[in-house]
């Protein structure tokens, strides 16, 4: 682990009369933090009122659209920043565990079929949700997929906060529904569940190592196992309630025409002073993302909306768990899968930073609560909270769990290792896979299938490495993907 920014740059960020320099997970010699990227941190957080000094993990990298790099976590002590982290709250990974024999390319056709059909790109525009089931996602998150598709009420204990956030703390629901346009729920009833292409998809795998026997049991996970994990949004609600605060760098066009008619409804008809109005006009109607104070009214409304939007986006990723458990029982044969672990990597949550509580803004980074910061009686406070590192679907990717020092990175670690993978290859480091195994790739065309032919380990690796070293996390399994649908 590095705590020091390279020269010669200067990436130190202002805390009061204190200086922090970001402390970054790495490794110098093989995949270095990027000093330009760094210094773009260094002038995101310039200045910020720093419960402790940034985190920077593996994977570390600045994606154009985005107001800050990917792979960090921040902690304030009393601002909400919602530029540390994405305009679209929870998006996450999940790793669903198969109980079927290992399907043939004929069973995974009809699979990869299949889920197409349940979530076409382009969508088909029709309505999945009322608006009152709208409301319900919203308020009860997980919860109310388990009601509506009839996922296993068991598997919460799997999912983040347990798929749910108490509304009651900032202000409730009946807040959200008074305040918020009705179109906002209207157009949340589309696209519910939905996976689609970019850097979304749908993974078979097989489970080729059992790293630590006892957390792999508890979680039920096994070697020769078939795994499905995915990688899918927050849904319609989480880019609206995103970008209807702050005008955000990643704006498409569509929201952006959408919001012209929200946001002046939202911000301004529910303004009670002249004041207020005047506020909200500089706060949400010019460029940037002003910081607010987590105890003013104005903190604990965008808290609130947050909250509401990490519902829905909890509800929604559920949706799609019980409708590829479904579909891997109907292609595959065997009992429905389990789900092992659901975790965002695009949150703002509330949590303990030393001896006092923060507020934790993650991008691109999934949150690593050791066994004794989990409810009492679940898996995760035997195992640790349950960690995903994706690698490419040209590599192998990790289950893993909380590590002892975790409070180290603000309990955060790196959501994958894709740009790490890619570097590697780009440098020579990395290679082909020597055993020369594949992955059959499928696209939204229908189009035939074609074969992705593997690299070695040694990006994925190299960035588990720095986890483990660092004692972030502790290696549980090893998976390696046998097709995707991306």
């Amino acid at each position: 682990m590095s705590t020091e920014a390279r020269p010669p740059l200067d990436v130190r960020v202002l805390d009061g009369n204190r200086q922090h320099p970001p402390t970054v997970f790495d490794d110098s010699s093989l995949l270095p933090a990027d000093p330009e990227t760094l210094a773009s941190l260094g002038h995101r957080v310039e200045g910020a009122d720093l419960a402790a000094p940034a985190v920077v993990l593996p994977d570390f990298h600045h994606k154009s659209k985005m107001e800050l790099p990917s792979s960090v976590a921040v902690a304030t002590n009393g601002t909400i920043r919602p530029e540390l982290t994405s305009s679209s709250v929870n998006c996450g990974m999940a790793l669903i565990a198969v109980d079927s024999e290992m399907p043939d390319d004929k069973a995974v056709d009809v699979f990869m079929r299949a889920v197409r059909e349940r979530y076409p790109y382009p969508t088909r525009g029709t309505a999945e949700l009322s608006r009152q089931e709208v409301v319900k996602a919203v308020r009860d998150g997980s919860e109310f997929s388990v009601d509506r598709w009839d996922a296993p009420a068991d598997d919460l204990e799997r999912i983040e906060e347990g798929g749910r956030i108490d509304l009651e703390r900032y202000g409730g629901v009946d807040r959200i529904r008074s305040e918020l346009p009705a179109l906002a729920f209207q157009l949340a009833r589309y696209r519910f569940g939905t996976v689609g292409p970019s850097n979304h998809f749908v993974e078979l795998q097989r489970v080729e190592e059992i790293l630590d026997p006892e957390r792999a049991g508890k979680l039920g996970v096994t070697e020769g196992q078939l795994t499905i994990q995915y990688h899918g949004g927050g849904g319609v609600f989480t880019g609206e309630i995103g970008r209807l605060f702050f005008r955000r760098k990643d704006y498409p066009a569509q929201i952006k025409a959408v919001n012209a008619a929200l946001k002046p409804w939202f911000h301004l008809r529910t303004a009670r002073s002249f004041a207020q109005l005047r506020a909200r006009l500089g706060l949400y109607f010019t460029a940037g993302c002003t910081p607010l104070a987590l105890s003013s009214d104005e903190g604990q409304r965008l808290m609130l909306a947050t909250a509401a939007a990490m519902n829905y986006g909890f509800a929604f990723r559920t949706a799609t768990y019980a409708a590829l458990r479904r579909i891997a029982a109907d292609s595959f044969g065997g009992a429905t899968g389990r789900l092992v672990v659901d975790s965002p990597h695009n949150s703002i949550y509330e949590e303990p930073v030393g001896d006092r509580m923060g507020v934790v803004h993650r991008h691109n980074s999934c949150r690593a609560f050791p066994a004794s910061m989990m409810r009492a009686g679940t898996t995760f406070a035997d195992t640790g909270q349950a960690v995903l590192l994706p690698g490419t679907h040209r590599t192998s990717s990790y289950l893993a769990v909380a590590g002892d020092d975790a409070a180290t990175s603000l309990y955060s670690a790196c959501h994958g290792a894709g740009t790490v993978v890619s570097d590697l290859v780009a440098r020579g480091v990395s290679g082909d896979d020597p055993l020369k195994r594949k992955t059959r790739r499928y696209r939204y065309d229908d189009g035939a299938p074609t074969d992705a032919h593997h690299f070695d380990d040694r990006g994925v690796n190299a960035a588990l490495d720095v986890l483990v070293r660092n004692g972030l996390v502790k290696p549980v399994a090893r998976m390696r993907p046998i097709a995707v649908l991306h």
